[in-house]
Order: structure tokens, then C-alpha cells, then sequence
């Protein structure tokens, strides 16, 4: 039986190698928290050099939010998939974003029902 830290660090190493593997490059830090049914994922330094450039306009901000999120989704199978792995339950939905300015994601997986672990 996995302790809640546990889960939570088998969770965030995963979406490190998942991003290294599908994304090209991983997260300079990952932290996870679960609470209740949701697992939420904190992902930080995850802007390249050149995204960091773009992001100094408008247009170029958006454009990389369209394009990250836009990457998350066409993996987004993968991820659930992943979670479901880790923790048994089934994922409901997944919703994602990224901020330009501090080069975090937020990554927030609700399930089926909630995880019974101890902490």
C-alpha cells in the first residue's frame, strides 16, 4: 500500500518522463497534490529560450498557450491513461493551462471518485 506522498511523487516523476518523451524536454521541477478526487500537477520551467522570446508580445504569448495546449491534448490519452495506472481510478476530464509570464503549468485531473490513501 502507497502512502499518499508516494503516489504523489510516482506521479510527478511520470509526467516528467512523459514529457521528456513526448514533448522533447521535461520540467525543471514537477509537484503534485491530491485532493480528494482530483490529482493537480504543478509543472515549472517549462518554457524554452525561444518561447520565453515569443512571449514578450501578445501575439507571440498566445500563440505559444494555442500551441503547448495544443500539444497536451494530442497526448492527453496518454495522460489519463497514465493516472489511471498510478491510482486505479478512472479520469473524468482534464484541464490544462500554462502561464506565459512565470512559465508554469497547471495540470488538473478530476476522477472518477477519490483516492483512498492515507497521507
Amino acid at each position: 500500500m502507497k502512502t499518499k506522498g508516494e503516489l504523489e511523487d510516482q506521479i510527478s516523476r511520470a509526467l516528467t518522463q512523459w514529457e521528456k518523451e513526448y514533448l522533447g524536454r521535461g520540467p525543471l521541477s514537477v509537484k503534485t497534490d491530491i485532493l480528494r478526487n482530483m490529482v493537480i500537477v504543478q509543472l515549472r520551467g517549462i518554457l524554452t529560450p525561444a518561447e520565453k522570446v515569443l512571449c514578450e508580445t501578445k501575439e507571440g504569448m498566445l500563440s505559444i498557450k494555442r500551441i503547448r495546449a495544443d500539444l497536451i491534448e494530442s497526448g492527453s490519452e496518454q495522460l489519463k491513461q497514465m493516472i489511471y495506472t498510478l491510482t486505479g481510478k478512472q479520469v473524468t476530464s482534464m484541464h490544462t493551462d500554462i502561464s506565459t509570464k512565470t512559465g508554469e503549468r497547471m495540470i488538473v485531473f478530476l476522477l472518477q471518485e477519490p483516492i483512498d490513501i492515507q497521507g
